[in-house]
């Protein structure tokens, strides 16, 4: 049985596609957006994220560490992830929950069962799950495996995805999707590049070519301060969402700070200074540029 890396299962999602619906969270993704609202799905093998703020400072975690070197301050939560083999046995000490995996080995079946909890919820909201990550693709026989259960047990399906994939690989899994929701960030390749390190030619590619045969897509545009916030880029996304058959709408996300956290917690230091979030009046002036070309908005979702 196919087995995937989960690092979060979110029952009573309300903000990934229609009705109540549990997310997914699959491990990888090939971009490094600094403003990622969750840093922790960036890699391809499990992470130890650690709250300093929770710590008891009881040296348990220090005590179990079979990497660890004898030190006199143990006054805190044992942080030295050069030398970390993430075994998890200081998890396992910590009676604070100041430390946490991030990303567990699971296969179809046990994620079926944990989304299938909520099943009563789904049927009468028209909700579903949502398969998010992280990129979904980046682990493909996985996302197949667990799309074709739900398409079995007759439960909706979303795949929120970045489209920084093999062309051949997005177009497999349309048949098992009932609803792309298609991350859309920035319309110039040279500001992609230098935002999230890759092109994004074949984000619009693959998002024209899933177009063409599927016919229920949300874009989704992350609206960041002094970023992609300025009329020329939000009436490029405008016009390219409008050219794109089976796109049905474009959620427009405001900027939060929730990611500058989780990197802290991941020791991940190197993000850029406080960026605002945009204001109510922005996002309505920025939806009405949708609106402008006959695209169907929302902000938030």
């Amino acid at each position: 049985m196919e087995t995937g890396l989960v690092f979060n299962i979110q029952r009573y999602s309300l903000q990934d596609g229609p009705g109540i619906r549990t997310t997914v969270f699959l491990k990888g993704c090939p971009l490094r957006c600094w403003w990622c609202h969750n840093p922790e799905s960036q890699l391809t093998e499990p992470e130890i994220t650690v709250v300093e703020d929770r710590c008891a400072r009881c040296g348990h975690c220090w005590d179990v560490c079979p990497q660890n070197q004898a030190a006199q301050d143990r006054s805190g939560p044992l942080v030295d992830r050069a030398q970390c083999v993430r075994c998890g046995k200081c998890i396992e000490a910590c009676v604070t929950g100041t430390r946490q995996m991030m990303g567990t080995e699971m296969s179809v079946a046990e994620v079926l069962s944990e989304i299938l909890k909520d099943r009563i919820f789904y049927d009468d909201s028209g909700g579903g799950v949502t398969v998010s990550g992280g990129e979904p693709l980046a682990q493909l026989p996985f996302l197949q495996s667990l799309l074709e259960a739900c398409r079995t047990e007759a439960i909706h399906t979303a795949v929120d995805t970045c489209g920084f994939a093999p062309q051949e690989d997005l177009l497999a899994v349309a048949p098992l999707t009932d609803l792309f929701l298609y991350d859309l960030k920035v319309m110039d390749d040279d500001v992609h590049r230098r935002l999230t390190g890759v092109s994004n030619a074949t984000i619009l590619d693959n998002l024209k070519a899933i177009g063409s045969v599927h016919d229920n897509i949300w874009i989704r545009v992350p609206v960041i301060p002094g970023f992609n916030d300025d009329d020329r880029h939000l009436d490029a996304v405008a016009r390219f969402a409008a050219s794109v058959e089976g796109v049905r709408q474009v959620n427009l996300l405001p900027y939060h700070e929730l990611g500058t956290h989780k990197n802290e917690h991941l020791g991940r230091l190197d993000t850029p200074d406080s960026v605002p979030s945009p204001s109510a009046d922005d996002m309505k002036a920025a939806a009405d540029r949708f609106r402008a070309v006959g695209v169907s908005v929302y902000i938030g979702g």
